[in-house]
């Protein structure tokens, strides 16, 4: 089940493939999303190659392989081609010699900025053997070597050294943290049930993390990536809010007031859980202060109300209600659930909403001559825009704590499979590759 097919049932069987959209006039604008790039131009980086310094001819090349795909999805650096350039670069050891410099004054004068290259070996044969990576970081603004890092650590940490070298890249260069070690926790079809799955920002290393043969759905992540809050169906009559602890598999529940508890969100700060409710009739929100559990309303209405999501500085949350007739995003008070507007009049079905780390934009799944796709509002209303065509139904939409990419699940190649997308709508790239059905992809916070 996907947020989608929540709605679905929550609007009184409003399917998927339900009437003529009525189009609202907004005062909305559709404009490109320049505010999501970068503040400053992208920086000209070449990887002059991971030398092998003993061990296994594929070492050097993964290590490369990883390093130049998460330098290029960083959107910070723009990653060129050294041989193209007429560049060569033979094992340029710790870049001291007369003839690393001379490499080094060559990329300059064709205008890279950055050149990153390294070395790597392993002792010993097996899968437990030591492996040994060191980078070294270039400059040509400053015409010196400004960073070097050595890594160790097992085979099976391979790809992690280069995340985490990727994103001391990142780090140098925008003071932010980077994505390439964070993680996506999303579901995975298993027979009849539903589990929560867990794996790198790129698809890699995937591990299942629940296996008791129900629904685990709509799983969201603790501030500090230690836990996964997520909602639990035992069966057809109770739909409870569980937490999971990564590193221990320990599970316990949160909620389980009577009627459905679904669509939980932790505060950035960790201390409050907004949710949806039905226990007291209607499907209302609420909010949980984890460190005394008293439970507050926030929502009194007729209609339905469910779907919040936090503002960066935890003092909204947008939400999704049909007091306006279909799914509509609004806005209120995440303290007292005052302040309430509508900020979607655009289209007659949008849901799934999700507020960006940088706090410019809200994603959410919006309904477009009866396709479901991805599209984003500034927070204000004044800006919109459509981030995902074509085929297929786009759901579940999550930002990448950079706030420059987006995680979400499509059918668009038939079955539903998870991929990531540019906040500009470019670039799109799928992610899972196994099993029939992976939905409701969150991702981590930054480590």
């Amino acid at each position: 089940m996907t947020q989608l097919e929540f709605i679905s049932a929550w609007v009184g069987g409003a399917l998927l493939l339900a009437g003529v959209v009525g189009t609202l006039e907004s005062g909305a604008a559709d404009v490109f999303l320049e505010a999501t790039r970068p503040d400053f131009q992208k920086i000209s980086l070449g990887v002059a190659g991971i030398h092998n310094a003993g061990g296994p001819d594929w070492l050097g090349g993964r290590i490369e392989e990883v390093l130049k795909k998460d330098v290029k999805r960083s959107l910070v650096f723009d990653l060129v081609d050294l041989p193209s350039l007429g560049i060569q670069t033979p094992d340029i050891g710790n870049g001291m010699g007369a003839g690393s410099k001379a490499i080094f004054r060559q990329a300059a004068e064709k205008g890279v900025s950055v050149l990153v290259w390294g070395k790597a070996g392993m002792k010993g044969t097996d899968k437990e053997a030591d492996v040994n990576m060191e980078g070294f970081v270039y400059d040509s603004g400053s015409d010196e070597l400004v960073g070097g890092k050595r890594y160790v650590g097992s085979t099976s940490v391979v790809r992690l050294m280069a995340h985490r070298f990727a994103d001391e890249l990142v780090f140098r260069y925008t003071g932010e943290p980077g994505i390439a070690r964070t993680k996506i926790a999303y579901v995975a079809e298993q027979g009849a049930a539903r589990e929560l799955f867990v794996m790198d920002y790129d698809g890699h290393d995937t591990r299942q993390l629940t296996a008791d043969g129900f629904l685990n759905l709509m799983p969201q992540w603790s501030p500090d990536r230690r836990f996964l809050i997520f909602t639990a169906y035992r069966n057809r009559n109770t739909q409870d809010i569980d937490m999971i602890e990564l590193a221990t598999g320990k599970r316990w529940t949160v909620i389980s007031l009577g009627g459905l508890n679904i669509t939980p969100s932790l505060s950035p700060d960790g201390n409050f859980l907004a949710f949806a409710s039905s226990h007291e009739g209607n499907s209302e929100l609420y909010r949980l202060d984890t460190r005394t559990k008293a439970i507050q309303r926030l929502t009194v209405n007729p209609s339905g109300d469910l779907s919040p999501s936090w503002s960066p500085n935890g003092r909204e949350l947008v939400f999704v209600s049909d007091r306006g007739g279909g799914p509509q995003l609004f806005l209120m008070s995440s303290s007292d659930g005052s302040n309430v507007r509508r900020l979607t009049f655009e289209g007659d079905y949008n849901a799934a909403p999700v507020w960006s780390p940088r706090g410019n934009w809200i994603a959410y799944v919006c309904r477009t001559h009866r396709e479901y796709k991805l599209c984003v509002i500034s927070p204000d209303g004044q800006k919109r825009m459509q981030l995902t065509t074509g085929p297929g139904v786009d759901d579940s939409p999550s930002w990448s704590p950079d706030g420059r990419h987006l995680v979400f699940s499509s059918t668009s190649d038939g079955k539903s499979q998870i991929y990531m997308i540019d906040a500009d709508g470019k670039d799109i790239e799928r992610l899972t590759f196994q099993g029939t059905h992976n939905s409701a992809p969150s991702w981590s916070p930054a480590s």
